[in-house]
């Protein structure tokens, strides 16, 4: 028989606790909010009048249906308030003390078919069940911040929980309009359990002084298409509390992914715990704020907008030029503009780019510098590979315009700038050589000892690579100051990011070069040095990498951690949609490359991802990876 669950009791009213008694007052249900602090039961209340204010103002309630929902929530300070309770909610402070606490009172306030469900999102249910009275009603209900928005609620079941306790919760979630995902009892459960090792690992990267955290943030949110960048995250969710779950994972896992980054430790144990405290990674307007200041790492000026470098300061693409009615030809620095960069030094001019490659990354790195009003050379093996991505380039420009994206006067000037040509003799007197060939570094190698003979003296050399050694391309020319590396991401015309990677050689003139470059196609540069993966692959590939072993594992299916980090995470796509669209192959390259790099064990390729792999399962390309797709 199903169990009932009408009248639900939330014990703390902090943020999470005001956010599930909203969600669950507004799906009907009466709600008993319980909190020792009066002030913070006050906020709840105040919490939800706003709250369903709003929601009044923007037509979603009526003025009678906001005053039912606000007269089903009342809120005490005394526990015993949840004897007639059908479930009970704890969402007090992440320690074992405090909730098993918390249990022990239940065990003698509920009655014996009243559920029991933590909030926790780190802890051990199975322990915190193992205290109370009644074991197989206890489970797990982890809602994410902020509840009311947030779709992805976990039931987390431990060895103890009844099946019926299992099924009138998530029959409760999915009342709420929340997509619950069944999972086992592990510290992080599903999103977290990814989420978090993400987070450090970047915490560690910013520690290291790789990159800077605007560029680290900037690089996920604009490749990978996150809501936010990992270290304003930490800051969201509370750099105290990423540090707890840490703690519960590496506990259990001992893998070092997981082991806290000290600047977690440093900043909780001086107070410095994100948005709630003010300070953070970043510096709020306050404690509570979002809006953040300037401090010792972000001057003003330096949150100011920088203005955008076009050829020639061009406000918008410039019409077709020939030496006759132009003189004045595009130009990466900028003239007029601001053009030093954090290097200190100025630009070297660029009016004309080769790109060395024809395929898909080639012809879109071409297509960006020519919508750009820069003049193109763009060499492959053959004349016939050249016209080829020529006419990849024209049907890409042609979508643009059908989209209303471009005009037909632009689309024509932009592919009037691109010269095809079948050697790379034909980039003799280019100002900036881009190598866009596989990613092989023997042939990266010899294609960069050709660029070496055949550009000429202070032409800047730039390598697409994703994963290999900026430098090793470097050391094959004989000007390995020259020499750096652009990545772009693919598609190219679409993505906005471009990682400006320097080796230990690279000439100041030449970083500047890039980084003034990339903003005068549009792009967002970042800064970052020559290391496996740079900043986006050195991020992502781990968390897909751990989503693979979570399978491997059986702890959860792929559609369940696909929907929990889209829902749960704001993921574009989950993991496995992800490696099935940049191909199985590519990821365990990836993988491998960061594996003999760090020399982590918990980088190394799941067996997995290994095995397709082996048997010619790369994802969407091959109509089959983790799951299967028809042929085109």
């Amino acid at each position: 028989m199903d169990i009932p669950l009408s009248t639900i009791a939330v014990v703390g009213l902090g943020t999470m606790g005001t956010g599930i008694a909203e969600v669950l007052a507004r799906a009907g249900r009466e709600v008993v909010g319980i909190d020792i602090s009066d002030m913070a039961a006050a906020r709840a209340a105040a919490s939800l009048e706003a709250s369903t204010a709003r929601a009044v103002e923007r037509g979603r309630l009526t003025e009678e249906e906001r005053r039912t929902v606000l007269a089903r929530f009342r809120t005490f300070s005394d526990p015993h308030a949840a004897a007639g309770a059908d479930l009970v909610i704890e969402v007090v402070p992440e320690s074992y003390e405090t909730k098993q606490r918390v249990f022990r009172a239940l065990d003698g306030i509920v009655g014996p078919s009243t559920i029991l469900a933590t909030g926790t999102n780190a802890l051990s249910v199975t322990r915190l069940a193992a205290g109370s009275a009644h074991p197989e009603r206890v489970l797990g209900l982890h809602f994410f911040n902020p509840a009311p928005a947030m779709r992805l609620v976990e039931v987390v079941s431990s060895v103890l929980t009844a099946p019926r306790a299992v099924a009138a919760v998530t029959a409760l979630a999915r009342e709420l309009g929340k997509e619950p995902v069944a999972v086992g009892d592990r510290p992080g459960f599903v999103a977290d359990g990814l989420l978090f090792g993400y987070l450090n690992q970047a915490a560690a990267m910013y520690e290291a002084k790789y990159a800077s955290r605007e560029d680290i943030d900037a690089a996920m949110r604009l490749g990978c298409g996150l809501p936010m960048g990992p270290l304003a995250l930490l800051d969201l969710i509370g750099v105290d509390t990423a540090r707890t779950v840490l703690d519960a994972m590496y506990a259990a896992s001992r893998d070092r992914l997981h082991a806290p980054a000290p600047v977690l430790r440093q900043l909780s144990e001086a107070g410095l715990t994100g948005r709630k405290s003010g300070r953070g990674f970043y510096t709020y307007e306050g404690p509570g704020s979002g809006t953040t200041v300037p401090d010792a790492l972000t001057p003003a000026d330096a949150l100011a907008p920088a203005a955008a470098l076009t050829p020639a300061d061009a406000p918008a693409p410039a019409p077709a030029r020939t030496p006759a009615d132009a003189p004045a030809q595009p130009d990466a620095t900028g003239r007029g503009s601001d053009t030093r960069e954090r290097s200190g030094s100025e630009a070297r001019p660029v009016r004309s780019v080769g790109v060395a490659g024809s395929g898909t990354m080639a012809s879109g790195i071409a297509e960006v510098f020519a919508k750009a009003g820069f003049d193109v050379v763009l060499a492959a093996r053959t004349p016939e590979k050249a016209e080829g991505a020529t006419a990849r380039i024209a049907k890409s420009l042609a979508r643009s315009v059908d989209k209303g994206r471009l005009t037909a006067e632009a689309r024509d000037q932009a592919l009037a700038r691109i010269t095809p040509a079948g050697s790379l003799d034909a980039l003799a007197e280019v100002d900036l050589a881009v190598e866009a060939v596989a990613e092989d570094l023997e042939i990266k190698r010899q294609l960069f000892a050709t660029l070496d003979k055949v550009c000429r003296p202070g032409a800047v050399l730039a390598t697409t690579t994703s994963s290999l050694p900026v430098v090793a391309c470097a050391r094959a020319t004989s000007r390995p100051q020259d020499v750096i590396g652009m990545h772009f991401f693919n598609p190219a015309p679409a993505m906005k990011l471009v990682e400006v990677v320097r080796t230990v050689l690279t000439a100041d003139d030449v970083h500047a070069t890039a980084r003034a470059v990339a903003t005068a196609v549009r792009k967002h540069p970042v800064d970052c040095g020559d290391r496996a993966g740079f900043i986006v692959n050195a991020l992502l590939f781990p968390y897909l990498n751990n989503a693979i072993k979570m399978v491997q594992e059986h702890y959860a299916s792929l559609d369940d951690i696909d929907a929990a980090m889209k829902l749960g995470g704001g993921y574009p796509m989950g993991p496995f949609e992800l490696l099935d669209v940049v191909g199985l192959d590519v990821s365990l390259a990836i993988e491998r490359v960061l594996h003999r790099e760090f020399r982590d064990p918990g980088l190394a390729p799941a067996p997995l991802l290994e095995h397709l792999v082996a048997a010619g399962c790369l994802g969407r390309k091959t109509g089959r990876g983790f799951r299967e797709y028809a042929r085109r």
